[in-house]
């Protein structure tokens, strides 16, 4: 049988490239996917898991922290591994569609077995098979638009950020409920739906795609230039200040399920579930994106130029203000109050803020700072700084837990450690900011 044969750079054109809808289509089925999973993850951990022989086998709060963000920090490390996979040897596309393979049995193995072996193995393949694409289709993005179309660019990425945070937003309301209602099992089987029709998506759309053939063995001495490893020390200086951010942040699936636990859910007629909430910051997102860059940006820049490391550096104290709200919160959780929902409603406005000025900002400065033929690379190394962040958390849950499975930081001290290192973060990297104003 001849070999197929597919477009190898795009086709001069103004027009959106065709291969847009599977993109689209398959980023917000496999979000979808990943975050209606993670969503849940916490709860299934502590309330729904089983032993062999049918009888709960829970855990207890942080022994779930531990390997939820343990998973986490792997499902981030994981990139550099897809990076050189796919600009070495298979190329982006085919990586996309191997990996995700990967994605779809560890999913599959979450449905059928709900004993912690399923869980084991459930989460290493959906590690594996998320980490490694996460680096490929972003770059696949870019890889579409040629000269004729590259003033597109930018108005696709808003609509690829857009498919994420209403993927993510759909699937954090909805599997809860389906967790809720049907079980866990009917939960995790509808994410492992929507990663089977992500991966159909891309396939369907294999003609249309842009394949960029592998860079082989020279993509290694591009990396390890002069050039790439300057580059590389520079940005990760900063990664390491931006991976408190993360450690903070995705709490928000893990402890901030938790404490949602003890409160007040009923919001009017409606009684969201603990892990409802979540949806929360994909919904502010795309409404407060805008909201930053025509009004909150230009009134900051009015008082002093706003550069990169500055948006960074703002953000980064953002978020410790973000974590004292549920330093508030378990006090009157202590004091014997169910404090309102919408509390934490506040904690996610704030901390959706952060996300802006540190998440989004870093994104765009990485792949500024980036040399030319090392976009994708970069792309993976800042996505190390989320598995620091969450391998820190991870190891913060481990060494608190105590060997009757209590804790040795409880209540508001767990917060309050949270909150003092990101503000010691925030004024370190600010110094750091200073030496290099007028340079970013």
């Amino acid at each position: 049988m001849a070999k197929e044969k597919y477009l190898t750079a795009p086709i001069p054109s103004t027009r959106t490239p065709k291969a847009v809808p599977y993109i689209l289509g398959n980023e917000a089925a496999e979000r979808f996917a990943f975050y209606g999973m993670t969503s849940i993850m916490v709860i299934y951990m502590t309330t729904h898991l089983k032993a062999a022989d049918g009888r709960l086998d829970v855990m207890g709060d942080k022994q779930a922290a531990f390997w939820f963000h343990l998973f986490r920090a792997a499902v981030y490390f994981l990139p550099l591994a897809g990076a050189l996979i796919s600009d070495i040897r298979l190329g982006k596309y085919r990586t996309i569609i191997f990996f995700s393979a990967v994605y779809c049995l560890g999913l599959f193995a979450l449905t059928t077995d709900q004993t912690r072996i399923g869980l084991a193995a459930g989460l290493a393949l959906i590690a594996i098979g998320s980490g490694v694409i996460k680096p490929c289709v972003s770059a696949n993005v870019g890889d579409q638009f040629g000269k004729t179309s590259k003033h597109l660019i930018s108005r696709f990425y808003g609509w690829f950020y857009f498919a994420i945070n209403l993927g993510a937003a759909i699937s954090m309301a909805l599997c809860p409920w389906l967790q809720d209602k049907y079980g866990s099992r009917c939960a995790f089987a509808v994410t492992a739906a929507f990663m089977l029709l992500a991966t159909i998506a891309y396939l369907l759309g294999r003609r249309k795609f842009v394949h960029i053939p592998p860079a082989g063995a020279g993509f290694i001495k591009q990396c390890f230039s002069g050039e790439g490893l300057k580059a590389l020390g520079r940005l990760f200086i900063i990664y390491i200040f931006v991976a408190m951010f993360w450690a903070l942040f995705d709490q928000s699936q893990s402890a901030w399920v938790i404490q949602a636990t003890k409160m007040n859910l009923q919001i009017g007629p409606f009684t969201l579930l603990p892990a409802q909430p979540q949806a929360f910051n994909p919904v502010l997102v795309m409404i407060m994106i805008p909201l930053f860059s025509y009004c909150v940006y230009p009134a900051i820049s009015k008082v002093f130029p706003l550069t990169p490391l500055r948006k960074i550096s703002i953000g980064l104290f953002v978020t410790a203000v973000s974590f004292a709200v549920p330093v508030w919160i378990e006090t009157q959780i202590q004091a014997g109050a169910r404090p309102h929902v919408l509390w934490q409603f506040v904690a996610y406005i704030i901390l959706t803020a952060a996300e802006i000025m540190v998440s989004i900002t870093c994104l765009e400065f990485s792949y500024t700072q980036a040399p030319g033929k090392m976009k994708s690379f970069v792309q993976a190394v800042f996505l190390v700084s989320i598995a620091m962040g969450n391998a820190f958390t991870a190891l913060v849950n481990w060494f608190i837990r105590n060997e009757d499975g209590t804790s040795k930081l409880t209540g508001p001290g767990y917060y309050w450690f949270f909150t003092i290192a990101m503000a010691v973060t925030a004024a370190l990297f600010n110094l750091l900011a200073a030496r290099y104003r007028g340079k970013a």
